[in-house]
Parts: C-alpha cells; structure tokens; sequence
C-alpha cells in the first residue's frame, strides 16, 4: 500500500459534524497511515530526537520540523555561516582580493538561505575584517 502522500497532507484537527461517510472513511485511513509513518519516522530516530517529535500531530508536522533543523535552510547552517562571516580576519600579507572573495562567497550563502542583512552592514563587515594596517 502507498502511504507517500502522508508526507505532503497536514493534519485535520476536526472534520465537522455533516461528514459524509467517504470523508469519514478517508480521514481514518489517512489517520492510521500517518500513525505507521510517525511511527517508522520515530523508531528511526536516536532517543533525543524522539523525544523531540513524539507529541508532534502528523508525520509532515515531523518532516517539517525535522527539515527546520536540519535541512538547507537550517539555523544551524546560518549560525555557522554567519560566525565565520562576524569573525572573519584578513591575517597581515595576504591577498585582499581572495580575502574579499571568501566574504562575498560567505553573504551569497547566507542570501540562498534567504537570510538578508543591509548592504551596509555587509560592507562595515569586509573593512573591519581587514587588518588595522590597511
């Protein structure tokens, strides 16, 4: 039986009193096969995450938070991002050009994650990474 559409449906908090019995019917099969997913997804998880989701509605609910945490558009990535970025220095003798490079290359990772700062401050970022004699 295919059970993939669970992932793409959210949860129905409530169906109303005039159900028709079609409707009824499809949301306890979608209960019980969103009920296997979550289950399959938690028992795949090391105790910390099941902890995490275990009180989550749906296996999308789970998907998406699981996708938040560590998907492309994480906070963990961000952070780390834009760490290296606020704590970038340009060590004395080297190359300006590949120093400005590396900072232009780390704002262009933060704007795929869609994660925008002011211009102006980007720019305030690459002169104070530049050593105190330039």
């Amino acid at each position: 039986m295919e059970v993939g559409y669970i992932i793409e449906t959210q949860v129905v908090d409530h169906l109303g009193e005039d159900v028709s019995n079609d409707q009824l019917n499809t949301y306890e099969l979608w209960s019980t096969d969103d009920m296997k997913i979550r289950c399959y997804m938690l028992a795949s998880m090391n105790n910390e995450l099941q902890k995490q989701h275990e009180n989550m509605k749906s296996a999308h609910e789970i998907l998406k938070n699981l996708g938040e945490l560590y998907g492309e558009n994480s906070r963990t990535t961000r952070y780390e991002i834009t760490k290296e970025l606020f704590h970038a220095r340009m060590q004395e003798g080297t190359d300006v050009g590949a120093h400005v490079q590396r900072m232009i290359r780390l704002i262009q990772q933060l704007e795929k994650l869609e994660f925008r700062m002011d211009r102006g401050l980007y720019a305030d970022l690459v002169i104070q990474s530049l050593p105190d004699s330039f």
